[in-house]
């Protein structure tokens, strides 16, 4: 009884303590509040006796219906207006958008460029993303930190016609594109750059009727979600959050200082900014209000006022920055929600007999729930086992494959089937020190199966459903293909949680690594760079005309192409590739390929066709000749781009100068031949390529020619005719062989079903 008059004394002395107001103040005394409907909390304030100081100096205007700050542009002070303030540090404010119009004719006509610097704030890379929208710009973003630094980014938004947009309503690209910001940045400059004219040769003036302006513009995350009406935007400004903090130092370096620190009682401090330093104050828990003030500012919470986890018959009692839930005298509990209550205390007689009860409604709960789990577990392994697996085939693809391969007239009887233990024991349970590789389609493991084959082995990515059409369409795309420089592919394994493909092991690596690593030990002379071009050319020709259905390899670059133990050219990742219907020329497709080897024309109108190869492969002919990556940082601006650098050099006359220094120079006039090639490859216009199979004619020619003139220096007209002839014969004269044994248009459909 004296324990419970205690607790009620304590509720009496702590209910004194909340005789104030239940409203909290937020500016300092004598100050405004509000501007508006906006709350204007201290450390900001609308005059200098207000605020802290001018960095968080607020104009609260009768003209103006929300209160704003200035900023710079490059013509004049901006008025940036306020629509909230936040004290955990953030400034949610209405940011002016660009925009870039043109007339009926495609003419410029009305362009709007917003370069606003920002004095004590920075903008939220976290809070906020930059959209570009329109059908033919760049939405171009420069920034630029407190230290002068410069950062530009973009991204490009195209569409042909109205309809483009309604099946895709969302930034992806058609219509609409969206990017992060970067961090630590006060100045941004956002402005739309027209693009048609310098690639598709047509101007602005064909989608002027549905989208006369383009537009740029930061905006809050989850505000802005695009339609396609928004191709004639008609706001103006858009939310944008920004970051502020007191200071530029450390919570640590400003405590030194006491007169400059602002966290006062009842409230921690927290460092904010990895570039500009400052902090930001926050009340206890258990504790509101405004930690910048210093009599009013943080109070404790009467949580017996507010929702709490007190059960019914419980006492919620409140202490400074927390609570209480107290049982009433004779009764027992936590009094919190926690599976127990308030109840009246049992005498040990009452507490022996619940006991008992207890005990033994557990022991035979326990008995029979042991007996009936042996029984389920014996009667439904079997059961489990094979639903695993047909789980497993469904998942990873396995009808898919039947169909895709059924469609496309394969025969997989040949390829063999890997079981799980088979694939765990060729490269010890998948062993990280077995990995040769990582990509955008999975990881590739290097095995030693049992009949002492080193292979590698494709695990695709676990749990991601957008992996198995690539996986379907590499198992699809290589039964239609048995060619020597391809990498051969020996079989799969769809019983595993993530599927696995099994390829012979090719020991030398890619040519990107042969070209651009300078630790490499073994270098690629002239004569071997010509073969392999020669031989990745004849793949490519045999894929475009010679297969029985042509087919797009799409991703052709130098780091799908390995080289075996005699430096001879496999190409691979055929995950991306295309099979083309006989009655189509090209094929409608998202755009996808790797940047540096895309054709522009397919990455414009995403219309897919054999050129698009033709383009890539110049891109590689153009990395044999000189060396350089397709895209490189060290090249000057107008230059990181190989293609484009390649093109204006072949142009201007100086091959000599951008060729690869470890080339033998002994045979100039090869080299040109085979720069034109190239420069043939990388027009712009895919009607102006040459086709694959007149490219890997004229290298088959040229790499003939030289080694029969290492022989003999002098050829009669008839031995060159004859050469000639039997490089026409080797380009068409790829086929599938069915003899193969890991051909994988032998692999038995029937066997996957059998699982």
């Amino acid at each position: 009884m004296a324990a419970y008059i205690k607790q009620l004394l304590l509720i009496a002395v702590v209910a004194v303590l909340y005789t104030k107001a239940s409203t909290q103040p937020m500016s300092l005394p004598n100050c405004p509040s509000k501007c508006g409907s906006v709350t204007i909390p201290y450390p900001f304030g609308t005059t200098k006796d207000c605020s802290l100081d001018n960095t968080f100096l607020i104009n609260c205007s009768q003209t103006s219906l929300l209160p704003f700050f200035q900023a710079n542009n490059s013509v004049y002070n901006y008025n940036i207006s306020v629509l909230n303030i936040s004290l955990n540090g953030e400034l949610r404010v209405a940011w002016p958008i660009a925009s870039d119009c043109y007339n009926e004719k495609g003419k410029p006509e009305n362009e709007i460029n917003q370069e606003i610097s920002l004095t004590y704030f920075h903008i939220s890379p976290t809070r906020n993303k930059f959209i570009a929208v329109g059908c033919d710009i760049f939405g171009a973003l420069d920034a630029f930190d407190s230290w002068g630094n410069h950062y530009a980014t973009g991204c490009v938004a195209y569409c042909n016609k109205p309809n483009d947009t309604e099946a895709n309503q969302s930034c992806s690209g058609i219509g609409c594109c969206e990017i992060s910001i970067p961090q630590g940045h006060h100045q941004l400059l956002t402005k739309v750059v027209y693009i048609a004219n310098t690639i598709l040769d047509n101007n602005h003036s064909s989608v002027h009727d549905f989208n006369p302006c383009g537009y740029a513009f930061l905006v809050e995350k989850g505000y802005y979600s695009f339609k396609p009406t928004d191709l004639s935007l008609k706001k103006k400004e858009f939310p944008v959050v920004l970051n502020w903090a007191l200071g530029n130092q450390t919570c640590q370096q400003s405590k030194k200082n006491h007169s400059s620190y602002a966290c006062n009682a009842n409230s921690t401090c927290h460092n904010v900014g990895k570039s500009d330093g400052g902090y930001i104050c926050r009340c206890f828990n258990g504790y509101r209000g405004n930690p910048y003030l210093h009599h009013d500012g943080c109070q404790d919470i009467n949580e017996c006022m507010e929702p709490n986890d007190c059960v019914k018959k419980a006492t919620c009692v409140n202490l400074l920055g927390s609570y209480q839930c107290l049982c009433p005298a004779g009764s027992e509990g936590d009094g919190k929600k926690k599976g127990t209550r308030c109840t009246k205390k049992l005498s040990t007689k009452q507490r022996k007999d619940i006991i008992l009860i207890i005990a033994l409604s557990v022991s035979l709960s326990l008995v029979a729930l042991l007996v009936g789990s042996f029984y389920a577990y014996f009667a439904l392994k079997k059961r489990k086992l094979i639903k695993l697996k047909e789980q497993f085939f469904q998942q990873n693809g396995g009808l898919l494959l039947q169909q895709q391969i059924g469609r496309h007239g394969g025969s997989t009887e040949t390829a063999k089937v890997f079981t799980l233990g088979e694939l765990n024991e060729a490269t010890n349970n998948f062993d990280e020190g077995k990995i040769l590789g990582q990509g955008g389609q999975g990881t590739v493991y290097k095995g030693v199966l049992q009949d002492k084959r080193i292979v590698a082995i494709k695990k695709s990515k676990i749990n991601d459903p957008d992996q198995i059409e690539p996986f379907i369409n590499e198992v699809v795309i290589l039964s239609q293909i048995n060619h020597r420089n391809v990498v051969k592919l020996f079989g799969c394994c769809l019983e595993t949680e993530v599927p696995l493909l099994v390829y012979e092991f090719i020991p030398n690596g890619t040519v990107h690594k042969h070209l651009h690593d300078k630790y490499q030990s073994i270098k690629l002379t002239w004569k071997t760079r010509l073969r392999i071009a020669k031989e990745t050319a004849g793949v490519l020709a045999y894929l475009h005309s010679a297969a029985s259905t042509p087919i797009i390899h799409r991703d052709v670059k130098s780091t799908n192409i390995l080289l075996d133990s005699n430096l001879t050219a496999k190409v691979s990742d055929f995950g991306a590739s295309r099979i083309v219907p006989l009655d189509h020329s090209q094929i409608n497709t998202l755009v996808q390929g790797t940047l540096g080897y895309l054709d522009p024309e397919y990455l414009l109108t995403s219309q897919l066709t054999e050129k698009s190869d033709v383009y890539s492969f110049g891109v590689v002919l153009a990395e044999l000749l000189t060396g350089m990556k397709a895209l490189s940082s060290d090249r000057l601006e107008v230059d990181r781009n190989l293609a484009a650098y390649f093109g204006s050099s072949m142009k201007a006359g100086r091959l000599l100068h951008i060729l690869d220094k470890s080339i033998d120079m002994a045979n100039i006039e090869q080299l040109e031949e085979v720069a034109q090639i190239a420069e043939r490859c990388l027009r712009v216009k895919g009607e102006d390529r040459p086709t694959m199979k007149e490219v890997a004619m004229e290298l088959e020619g040229i790499l003939v020619i030289e080694e029969h003139c290492l022989g003999s220096d002098n050829l009669s007209s008839e031995e060159t005719e004859n050469l000639l002839k039997n490089v026409e014969d080797g380009i068409s004269g790829s086929s599938i062989n069915s003899s193969d044994p890991y051909s994988l248009n032998q692999m038995s459909m029937s066997t996957f079903g059998g699982r």
